[in-house]
């Protein structure tokens, strides 16, 4: 694991197409931004492991789900 310091207002760059920025520090919390190409899913990691767990259950894969609920957003906009 690379551990990294940042202030606030600093980014971090993964790859040429990511983004990961030191929005705001509030006590203990951290409120982080995430700039990535649409086609490249961003979850929170609770959501994430709840979605393998569903995808184990119903046998569907991951990668169909999240493009199932990116073309939806595309849809909404």
């Amino acid at each position: 694991m690379l551990v990294l310091t940042r202030k606030s207002n600093q980014s971090i760059m993964i790859g040429d197409d990511i983004e990961v920025s030191v929005l705001a520090i509030m006590g203990e919390k951290v409120r982080i931004g995430i700039q990535a190409p649409r086609d490249i899913p961003v979850f929170r990691k609770e959501v994430y492991l709840e979605i393998q767990q569903e995808r184990v259950a119903s046998g569907k894969g991951v990668r169909d789900e999240v493009d199932a609920a990116l073309r939806g957003l595309g849809e909404s906009s």
